[in-house]
């Protein structure tokens, strides 16, 4: 059965939240404005009804645009408020019938696949095109009414279009700063995998030699000195023992670390990603501590590379304890140690503690000795 990665499952909520917000802003604008604008520029019922009609066409338009399916019903939209305004000027004599339209329209244009500029252009002529009609069933002053239907529609048109091309041009940007972001992360746990790998290369390779050349040899001297094969082959033994016991304490991170190798990697790998790196020094860490906390560290690290959403990482150093701060938790329920739990085992077998907290989009992850760690 597929599940959902944490960074997926953060990713959609944050575009659900996203959409929201969209959604929530925009018609708390729409709607006021239509409404005092259908008050106060309709003399009839049947007029007020349409343009009623034209408002309730542009909340349509907002819901489906934040949801990212705007083109499925675009056609129909931008004739319905095309006709509010051509009915608005013609016959209704309203002149902010271009309300909707300076709404649906900037709202497609942006969203078009191509030839968006002509489409904006030909938008704008059409509204400037449908106000100067006036003048045929008008008898005002010519500039009043082409000021008043053509040139003030217009403007709003073009300043709406302006809005939302720069709207579409930040989300695309913020879209990219995202992808790039989500592949800096992973090259820096490739990094992670790679230096895993080049350790355990190191553990390995060179006993793997060492017992080539033993057993070659003990294989040649087993007819003419069998004690001297004989040592070599416990020698043998020994040292496949010695690197059994070596390989399992780098799968389970207990393999004796340099806390300050282990900062310097981990700020190299935060930087990597895009995050930002603050590291606090309270005080000198005990040598013996400074082990087992690189070991926190590390899978801290990357736990945070790999499951978190992080913008910036602090890392605070006391003499017998380190403090892990990200933001970017996903919402869930209490935070699993995975990893971490075999540290915390024996963390507590060394007289200290590990804790990790989850608390308002934050994680903490704190180890901690009561005094010096015994040798």
């Amino acid at each position: 059965m597929d599940t959902e990665s944490p960074g997926a499952v953060s990713e959609r909520t944050a575009r659900g939240r996203m959409r929201r917000l969209n959604i929530t802003t925009q018609l708390a604008v729409i709607v006021p404005v239509g409404t005092l604008l259908i008050a106060f520029d309709s003399s009839t019922w049947w007029e007020a009804a349409v343009l009623v009609a034209g408002v309730l066409v542009a909340m349509v338009a907002v819901v489906r645009w934040a949801q990212d399916d705007l083109l499925a019903i675009a056609l129909p939209c931008l004739g319905s408020s095309a006709a509010v305004w051509v009915f608005g000027v013609l016959v209704g004599g309203s002149a902010t019938a271009f309300y909707s339209l300076t709404i649906v329209g900037p709202l497609v244009v942006p969203q078009l696949p191509r030839y968006r500029i002509p489409a904006a252009v030909a938008l704008t002529a059409f509204v400037a095109a449908v106000g100067a009609t006036r003048l045929l069933v008008s008898r005002g002053s010519t500039g009043g009414v082409l000021f008043q239907y053509a040139l003030v529609p217009t403007a709003v048109a073009v300043c709406t279009l302006g809005f939302m091309f720069a709207n579409q041009a930040f989300y695309r940007l913020m879209a990219e700063l995202e992808e790039a972001r989500e592949q800096e992360a992973e090259l820096a746990v490739a990094r992670e995998r790679i230096r895993f790998a080049s350790e355990l290369h190191d553990i390995q390779g060179h006993t793997l030699h060492v017992v080539k050349l033993k057993t070659a040899l003990a294989e040649r001297l087993v007819r003419v000195d069998a004690g001297r094969a004989e040592q070599e082959l416990r020698e043998v033994h020994a040292l496949v023992g010695d690197t059994i016991k070596q390989t399992k304490e780098l799968a389970y991170a207990q393999r004796r670390l340099n806390l300050a190798g282990e900062l310097e990697n981990a700020k190299n790998l935060f930087e990597a990603a895009g995050i930002r790196v603050r590291i606090v020094r309270e005080a000198q860490v005990d040598g013996r501590a400074g082990e087992l906390l690189g070991q926190v560290l590390r899978e801290t690290t990357t736990n945070i590379l790999r499951h978190a959403q992080a913008a910036q990482v602090r890392i605070t150093l006391s003499e017998f304890g380190i403090t892990i701060v990200n933001d970017g938790a996903h919402d869930g329920g209490p935070p699993e140690l995975r990893g971490l739990s075999t540290l915390r085992e024996r963390l507590a077998g060394e007289g200290g503690e590990l804790t990790v907290t989850r608390h308002d989009g934050e994680f903490v992850t704190a180890a901690a000795f009561r005094s010096a760690v015994a040798r």
